[in-house]
């Protein structure tokens, strides 16, 4: 039933927004109608069993088995990798290929990972509740998918984390709901109206939630004020200071690279090196944060794109519409590519006026305009 009512609604929705993968698409929705199906039939069984029984008056207690999935599926009999795989695999909805894009390995590696994962908990008996630090990554890698990728789980992702955020008496889990809503906040301006991405740098501010901005900034002083930092709550940080921030070059970036050397403190992840280059070149000048990047694995998904960023604003325009050029050749992402590619067609066009308005060694000026570098 719940297939075939996913299938009713690719039919509704499809012509005007076509998905990139329509298997995801499906999964996704008809997991969604299945719960809300077991959610209608356990609500309705649990007005039934109070008409019977007559109780007080009062509210029900809401009763929601799908985070206790998600606990269940982090079993611990599992590593906490394959783990999340195959939570994001079982219950987000998510493909082997966008697990394998979140956590930066081959497809086929990630297939085997689930593979392995699913031989493990075949006869173990799922009465054991797996850590919560497992289910936090992958509630965070199911809102990174719903944010910025095909299938959207953003809303379902911060629901869960509401959820865990109320029930354990932790920061961190407060700091991840705090990173979800001050992201979540800033995603009406994320899409121009030709549905292209805008960059943080280029959005209108106006477009910002600014309840889901306060309300997200006031979870996260209450959990760094109980001073047990963690990974989320330090994402967190530099979310809200990019909040915080009236425009873009009033952004507080010392202190931004400052969370980014806790991050990497805390994870010791390229991708958050990464992210703090791009600080450090915003903070200390663009030669700066070349340096930085110069430590990285240039293999790193978004280094060619990032280092592009950073020599267009150290005033070198060929090497950047180069290197748009190609991070958008590598680029997974529909939004992603067509963005560096705009990048790019736009410094060349730069390259292609200056050129034309340069006298030849003749004197002349140079008619027509040829292709620019590539």
């Amino acid at each position: 039933d719940a297939v075939q009512d996913a299938l009713v609604e690719a039919v509704r929705v499809w012509p005007a927004e076509p998905p990139r993968d329509p298997r995801a698409w499906l999964t996704t929705v008809a997991w969604r109608k299945f719960l809300d199906g077991r959610r209608a039939d356990a609500a309705r069984l649990r007005r039934e069993e109070r008409a019977e029984e007559e109780p007080p008056p009062g509210p029900a207690p809401a009763v929601d088995d799908t985070l206790r999935l998600y606990f269940l599926c982090a079993h611990p009999s599992l590593t906490p990798s394959s783990a999340v795989a195959l939570t994001l695999r079982a219950v987000g909805g998510l493909t082997t290929r966008q697990i394998a894009l979140a956590y930066l390995v081959p497809e086929a590696t990630m297939a085997q990972r689930i593979s392995r994962a699913k031989r493990t908990v075949s006869g173990v008996p799922f009465d054991r509740p797996g850590d919560v630090s497992t289910v936090l990554r992958v509630l965070y890698l199911v809102f990174n998918e719903g944010y910025s990728g095909d299938v959207d789980l953003a809303a379902e992702a911060i629901r869960l984390t509401r959820q865990l955020a109320a029930a354990i008496d932790h920061p961190e889990p407060a700091g991840l709901l705090a990173l979800m809503l001050l992201h979540h906040a800033r995603r009406a301006a994320r899409t121009a109206p030709d549905g292209s991405l805008v960059p943080l740098a280029e959005q209108d501010r106006s477009r910002w939630d600014t309840g889901l901005i306060a309300e997200g900034t006031g979870i996260l002083r209450a959990a760094l004020a109980r001073g047990r930092p963690g990974e989320y709550q330090a994402q967190a940080a530099v979310a809200a200071l990019h909040a915080d921030a009236p425009t873009a070059d009033e952004t507080d970036w010392p202190q931004i690279v400052e969370w980014y050397d806790e991050l990497a403190r805390l994870t010791d992840s390229p991708v958050v090196r990464l992210n703090r280059a791009v600080a450090v070149g915003e903070a200390e000048g663009p030669r700066a944060g070349l340096a930085a990047l110069a430590e990285l694995d240039p293999g790193l998904p978004r280094y060619t794109a990032v280092a592009a960023h950073l020599h267009e604003r150290d005033g070198d325009p060929a090497v950047a519409a180069r290197l748009y050029a190609e991070a958008a050749r590598k680029a997974t992402d529909t939004k992603e590519r067509d963005h560096l590619t705009r990048r790019a067609a736009r410094l060349n066009a730069h390259l292609d006026a200056r050129d034309d308005a340069r006298p030849d060694a003749r004197g002349d000026t140079r008619g027509g305009a040829g292709p620019g570098p590539v």
